[in-house]
């Protein structure tokens, strides 16, 4: 009891009493069964389609369904094909996915956007349990999320550009199946797919983008039409009765769910309360772009995955509503401005991290595998479907060269972008290249052909990772040093969140401890504080504060040629642990004395370590049975390995270094001198740089 009274008074500190009250209350309603009074279960026959429509809607199914095509709002799609979209586009930009839709069709999906399932089809789509939604705990044995990701349909998205390549009325008749299927599996408010918001919300908008695509088909029913608008309607209504805990998450939930009452307002003005949630619904994404998306462009998460799920969403809003220029609902004349220049900050943000040729990024943050607009062949690590599209909607100019990532560009704004030869040119992307992003913590240096991204920041919002001073660093398109990822939010003992702790991650620990409290999965306490002390061209100095009474304070230097040099300088009074830790790509490599040596396909990198004065203990591991040393997850859900290099002492006082350059460097320490190729670095002077 006195450790959890502990953590709340620290969380009210950190997020404030008014968000503590909500909590408290929210707990209180929850444990009660409040919620469920306000919230009941039913049948989807006790509220069949009328009693969701305004007055002068007809509800019968045939006669809803004229009116449906006759009156509704615009997407993406040229309802003059019918509903379907130019099967040019393939040849031009992408292959189609029809082996994916097939698989889909055939039982098989593909889970958190990398590896194929067998579900059955349909899928079996909840594990059976009848109860509330609030009844249902999302931190029990089995991880929920295995339970939510088919439940989002993301497939969606591949039958429609199948559909698109081939005409074929499989997909649509496949679509509507499951439509039908998860309806009879799943009625409202029971089972763990009532259960959150975001996973309505994620659900709403591709079941929309399919609905809309397969509308005209010859395969859709007046009956299926009708159907899908009460299934929506519905949806629609427990995200709104339950937004306020969307809302004190300060998280992309909020995002999420304010856009799937936006979205439902738009494209559904018949229902009775479409203007209360468009309004709403417009009102939060106004309010949370401003609070959730730093003015450096960077975003309050702390995580780059969660920064493409809002961007996605935000995109996708701004073409939804262009396409729907009602004055007095439209989202662009409301948010035209602020709204776009945070999304051009943010696509500015991520093409400073993004490695070009390769589309890859530091895996920074949580990482729960979502992709909400996979539309494209890419793979799931690759950012330049997002930054290609965020680009041409925010600039009207590609940042990339054609390829695989343009067909998101088509879908949205269609086929004009793709025929323009525009784009950025080289020189003017390096004009925008920025080494300082201090609302969000991330920090570049850069040499000729390598970078290093540096984590600092004095967190405004809750912490993601509890990664103060972590190090990624780039040699051209090779991620040496590396962040290790998620994994899992909801494994087993040391699965359970793990990777999010200190120890994996490429800084130093101090006596085994993390640098803030964990206090759950997702929640830190006693927030680590970073300062920068000096940044310029060549060198970075920072340090952060989560071990007090104990001083680190980290210094990374970009040496001639490629070459890098890490300082840590970490101070007590009294002896301590102290462990460096780097997470290395798991590519063949060799040991010699603190060295181990990197081979790869083009060069064979050097990462040596060492400590001025005392002695310290090296070792090197690659996938640890036994702990979550040597691992890395790029795909939530997915685990492999990777190299796990250790320097440990235990003194009051600890100077440790680290080099990164190639084979054949030339790395001696005599004294409190390190000679790099003959160059002579003083480690002493380093303590003095503030």
């Amino acid at each position: 009891m006195l450790k959890r009274i502990k953590i709340l008074a620290s969380l009210s500190l950190e997020l404030g009493l008014r968000w503590s009250a909500f909590r408290l209350a929210y707990a209180f309603r929850h444990r009660s069964g409040l919620i469920r009074l306000q919230m009941p279960q039913y049948k989807w026959t006790d509220r069949p389609l009328a009693t969701w429509l305004k007055k002068n809607i007809p509800s019968e199914s045939t006669a809803y369904a004229e009116w449906r095509k006759a009156n509704a709002p615009k997407i993406f799609f040229d309802e003059n094909t019918g509903g379907r979209v130019a099967r040019t586009v393939f040849p031009r930009v992408s292959r189609p996915p029809i082996e994916e839709a097939d698989r889909i069709l055939n039982g098989e999906i593909k889970f958190f956007s990398h590896e194929y399932q067998r579900t059955g089809f349909p899928p079996v789509w909840n594990d059976g349990q009848q109860k509330h939604w609030s009844q249902i705990s999302d931190d029990s044995d089995t991880d929920i999320k295995f339970i939510w990701e088919p439940n989002r349909f993301a497939f969606i998205y591949t039958l429609v550009r199948a559909y698109a390549a081939t005409n074929d009325e499989k997909y649509p008749q496949a679509f509507w199946q499951l439509i039908q299927d998860w309806a009879e599996h799943n009625p409202p408010n029971t089972g763990a797919n009532w259960k959150d918001g975001q996973e309505i919300a994620l659900r709403l908008m591709a079941w929309t983008f399919g609905f809309y695509a397969f509308i005209h088909s010859p395969s859709t029913t007046p009956q299926q039409i009708s159907q899908f608008t009460q299934l929506v309607a519905a949806q629609a209504e427990r995200i709104h009765k339950n937004i306020g805990y969307a809302i004190s998450t300060r998280s992309n939930h909020t995002i999420s769910e304010a856009f799937g009452l936006w979205m439902v307002g738009l494209l559904f003005p018949e229902l009775k309360d479409s203007e209360k949630y468009f309004t709403l619904g417009q009102k939060l994404l106004e309010e949370e772009a401003a609070k959730q998306i730093f003015p450096d462009g960077s975003y309050a998460m702390y995580s780059l995955n969660y920064h493409r799920f809002i961007l996605h969403i935000y995109l996708y809003a701004i073409k939804l509503g262009e396409l729907n220029h009602f004055p007095e609902r439209s989202l662009p004349v409301g948010l035209s401005i602020s709204l776009k220049t945070s999304i051009s900050n943010s696509i500015n943000y991520l093409s400073n991290l993004i490695d070009p040729a390769t589309g890859q990024m530091p895996v920074y943050g949580s990482n729960d595998g979502a992709l909400v607009l996979p539309l494209n062949n890419c793979d799931f690590t690759d950012y330049r479907p997002l930054l290609q599209l965020g680009s041409v909607i925010t600039t009207g100019e590609r940042m990339f060269e054609s390829g695989e990532w343009d067909e998101d560009v088509f879908w949205l704004c269609g086929e004009n972008p793709l025929s323009q030869r525009e784009r950025v040119s080289e020189g003017r992307v390096r004009e925008k290249f920025q080494s300082s992003f201090p609302d969000g913590g991330t920090y570049i240096l850069r040499n000729e052909n390598s970078r290093a991204v540096i984590r600092c920041t004095d967190f405004t919002s809750r912490p993601s990772h509890a990664d103060q001073l972590h190090v990624d660093l780039w040699m051209g398109s090779d991620n040496i040093a590396i962040d290790a990822g998620t994994y899992l939010y909801s494994g087993e003992g040391i699965w359970r969140n793990g990777l999010a702790r200190t120890s994996a991650h490429n800084t130093v620990t101090v006596d085994g401890k993390d640098q803030m409290s964990m206090a759950s999965r997702f929640t830190w306490t006693d927030w680590a504080k970073g300062k920068v002390l000096q940044h310029g061209d060549n060198l970075w100095v920072g340090e952060q504060d989560g071990y007090k009474p104990v001083t680190h304070k980290r210094t990374v230097m970009s040496l001639d040629g490629d070459r890098w040099l890490v300082i840590d300088n970490l101070d007590a009074d009294e002896s301590h642990q102290y462990i460096l830790h780097w997470l290395l790509n798991d590519v063949p490599f060799t040991e010699s004395k603190n060295s181990i040596y990197l081979k790869y396909e083009s060069s064979t990198y050097k990462i040596q370590t060492g400590l001025l004065g005392g002695e310290a203990k090296f070792s090197t591991v690659r996938a640890d049975a036994n702990s979550t040393r040597g691992w890395c997850s790029r795909y939530y859900g997915h685990k492999e390995p990777a190299i796990s290099l250790l320097l440990e002492a235990n003194l009051p006082k600890v100077c440790f270094w680290t080099f990164f350059g190639f084979e054949n460097d030339s790395v001696e320490l005599r004294k409190d001198v390190l000679r790099v190729n003959g160059t002579e670095i003083k480690l002493t002077t380093m303590d003095d740089r503030r």
